[in-house]
């Protein structure tokens, strides 16, 4: 067991990234002890919830004690989603067998997270995720299924499952995670954390390249709005050779996080455009939430959407696939090696045989359709400055429950997921911006989110509401039962 002392241990357990970095800048805790602090939650606590699938404590320590006093998380450990961001040293694999046997060791940070070292955080491992990506629940065959920290016989969500572990047990205040159909914002939703999903090209992906209109966009997953807005001031910013580039706010988002959001025009849904019901509880978080901002003096009104279809749908799936194929035939080519029968997942096997099967003429078609689907997204939430809706329409699932799902073929997959992404996808296929926040405990002792969507470039709108949704609710108080009293946040 790591040698911390008590009084550091529940420290830093008890303070959001911008508090520990406070504190090292005022010189009352050394980034060394607070990198001692991580290693020994995560000796501790990771075992129950296998959250962090890769690390190295030695150049963790090594970067710790040669840390700079300066910067917005200065001293902040820091752990990086093993999809998408790239870590120099480290070896990302996807959640799958065919990295982890071939994959070698990054030459490189990706952009992000060489953004985040520059601001003080030191980067000490990598989070389990699903294989490439694809599902709603992290449980890889590589790694095994990631535990909610709030009930261990349940998911913690996908596809940034082992950060929101990581987050909510207290073993880092923050940790990066990447959303291309929920999943920054299921996760956050599923583990009782702030989980934004930027505008599309807020935070620039490189060296990881996506082929069509660009549904995965880069954030993090946190226990306060005001870590998340700082988070993003961090990472975001114009990248060289970026294709698209939102609009610029006045000003940063931490401190535009904390202002007054004025009186603005919200709405709110309890519908699936399914003709599903939303379990009980999930559509009374919903309501409740709109009945606060209501009682906060803003207009808020009910409004069904219907920006989930069938059509939309299918697109959306056949793009992966072919995103899927592409990708490990590229990588079978750089790695020098061929997929093996049991190097992938059953359902990554089928995205692959399906992706080859689509001419370049269906894809192309797709990539319109999602992209007149998105203009459409984008109307109808035009009328409103914000609007409340639920992240997931059920409760967060035990697991082993959603795998069955991802084990049969497509065509029954996608009807029995059919109004599970309704309140996600579109937000990806659009480039808008959404935000998930804890606001319930349900019965069984498990978080309920409930999602802002927003404008596009809007993110300093949906942080304001956020920001005042949390210190009405006062949720970053609450702490899983894995961590115990000590785990309450202070310093938010």
């Amino acid at each position: 067991m790591t040698d911390v002392s008590k009084d550091i241990l529940t420290q830093y357990r008890t303070t959001d990234a911008l508090g520990l970095s406070d504190l090292v800048k005022r010189k009352e805790v050394r980034p060394s002890e607070l990198m001692e602090a991580a290693i020994a939650t995560a000796e501790e606590l990771n075992p129950a919830i296998n959250a962090l699938v890769s690390s190295d404590y030695t150049i963790a320590r090594k970067l710790a004690a040669r840390c700079g006093y300066s910067g917005i998380f200065a001293g902040v450990p820091f752990l990086v989603k093993d999809l998408s961001d790239y870590v120099a040293g480290f070896t990302m694999t996807n959640g799958s067998r065919f990295y982890y046997r071939h994959a070698r060791p990054s030459a490189i940070d990706s952009e992000a997270v060489r953004r985040a070292r520059q601001a003080g955080m030191i980067p000490f491992g990598l989070t389990s995720t699903s294989e490439a990506g694809y599902a709603w629940t992290t449980e890889p065959a590589l790694y095994g299924p990631t535990r909610n920290p709030w009930n261990p016989a349940f998911s913690t969500g996908g596809s940034s499952g082992g950060s929101a572990a990581a987050v909510a047990a207290r073993i880092v205040p923050i940790a990066s995670a990447s959303d291309g159909g929920g999943s920054i914002r299921m996760p956050a939703g599923a583990c009782g954390l702030v989980g934004l999903k930027p505008s599309r090209g807020r935070i620039p992906t490189y060296p990881s390249v996506s082929y069509g209109p660009g549904f995965t966009v880069l954030g993090c997953l946190s226990r306060t709005v005001r870590d998340t807005a700082a988070y993003l001031d961090t990472v975001s910013g114009p990248f060289v050779g970026d294709i698209h580039t939102p609009p610029t706010p006045d000003g940063s988002f931490f401190e535009l996080s904390r202002q007054d959001p004025g009186r603005l025009r919200i709405g709110f849904t309890t519908a699936l455009a399914s003709g599903k019901e939303l379990d009980r509880e999930i559509a009374a978080a919903v309501s409740d939430t709109a009945k606060l901002l209501e009682g906060m003096g803003h207009h808020v009104e009910r409004y069904d959407l219907s920006i989930y279809n069938e059509a939309l749908r299918t697109a959306y799936g056949q793009i992966y696939e072919v995103e899927t194929a592409l990708r490990f035939q590229r990588d079978e080519q750089a790695l020098g090696v061929k997929l093996a029968e049991d190097d992938i997942e059953p359902m990554i096997r089928g995205a692959i045989e399906n992706g080859k099967k689509i001419d370049a003429v269906t894809h192309a078609r797709n990539i319109g359709a999602v992209r007149s689907a998105g203009h459409e997204i984008a109307a109808e939430l035009a009328h409103f400055d914000a609007f409340v809706c639920p992240v997931f329409p059920r409760h967060t699932f035990r697991l082993g429950e959603y795998n069955s799902v991802y084990e049969v073929d497509s065509d029954e997959r996608n009807a029995s997921s059919r109004s599970d992404g309704a309140f996600l996808v579109p937000m990806n296929a659009s480039g808008l911006p959404a935000i998930s926040l804890p606001t319930h405990l349900s019965q069984q002792g498990l978080p309920i989110g409930v999602q802002l969507m927003g404008r596009y470039g809007a993110e300093a709108v949906l942080l304001k509401v956020a920001n005042a949704l949390e210190s009405a609710i006062n949720w970053q108080n609450r702490c899983p039962p894995i961590v115990g009293a000590a785990g309450t946040m202070r310093g938010a």
